[in-house]
């Protein structure tokens, strides 16, 4: 009686504890819903139709109603018929080496300076570079073309924290120099959100070092989320290019609803384009 005894209860014991562990397993599938654990740590997509998509980008937050109601949205598309020529020169670009890193933000991939990697000079005022970011398929469009890659080199002030940001377009051809240079680092973090490389000692202005010439100038927003109005944009009117395989790595790297980055084209509301001359 005592064996029997003893035996009823372990398998009492034991029936208890698979039947906590199904209502553990159970409870922790109805916390992550429908949509997964994933839906709900994305802040924003860019899938149209989606609840965080562009189109509701500006109701998924209070500091983010500009995305909607904001006047002065970008990206546009720049149309020569609008476009005012200015014999002038625009800006100047002074960088130089400093040390950087690389980092997968989930919704793009970015290369950030710690230091003084120099800046752009415009109407008296510098402008340090703090960062680049990639966006595919081009986020403007010239004349309605719409390019396989736009860079977004961001520009800010220290004192009353303005932000300048210089665009270049690149459409399919030979691979981009810079880009190669950070094949490995790019593979080594695809869709991994936050993983951050070192990049050591990198000059910007090797970047661009083709893009002299012409540069079109308009005031805009932030592309993505708060979409700050206020933004001085210089898109390089020479389009540079960049191999298929490299968009690919890019779009590889990010989040599936990152693959295709480019916010909409967002309405002109008779905004004054200007094209003046650029000097690095």
């Amino acid at each position: 009686m005592k064996k029997q005894s003893y035996n009823s209860i372990l398998i009492i014991f034991v029936s208890l504890l698979y039947l906590s562990l199904f209502l553990n397993a159970t409870s922790i599938s109805n916390q992550e819903g429908e949509g997964g654990e994933v839906d709900d740590e994305v802040e924003f997509d860019y899938k149209e139709g989606s609840k965080k998509g562009p189109s509701k980008w500006g109701e998924l937050h209070k500091e983010w109603e500009t995305c909607k109601n904001g006047k002065m949205q970008s990206p546009i598309n720049i149309a020569s018929c609008r476009v005012k020529n200015m014999r002038k020169l625009g800006h100047m670009k002074y960088y130089k080496p400093t040390n950087s890193t690389i980092r997968n933000r989930g919704h793009d991939i970015s290369v950030h300076w710690h230091g003084d990697a120099g800046s752009i000079l415009m109407n008296g005022t510098q402008y340090p570079l703090q960062q680049i970011h990639w966006h595919s398929p081009s986020e403007h469009t010239i004349n309605g073309r719409r390019y396989a890659l736009e860079l977004h080199m961001v520009h800010q002030d220290k004192v009353n924290n303005k932000i300048v940001v210089n665009a270049v377009l690149y459409k399919f051809g030979r691979p981009d120099p810079f880009l190669f240079i950070l094949r490995r680092q790019i593979l080594s973090m695809l869709d991994q959100e936050g993983e951050e490389r070192s990049l050591g000692m990198i000059n910007p202005k090797y970047i661009t070092s083709n893009n002299y010439g012409k540069s079109y100038y308009y005031k805009g927003s932030l592309t993505i989320p708060p979409c700050t109005e206020g933004v001085t944009w210089i898109v390089n009117k020479k389009v540079q290019s960049v191999s298929r395989f490299q968009v690919k790595l890019l779009r590889n790297a990010v989040h599936d609803h990152a693959e295709r980055n480019a916010r909409p084209l967002q309405p002109h509301n008779k905004r004054k384009i200007q094209l003046l001359l650029s000097k690095h």
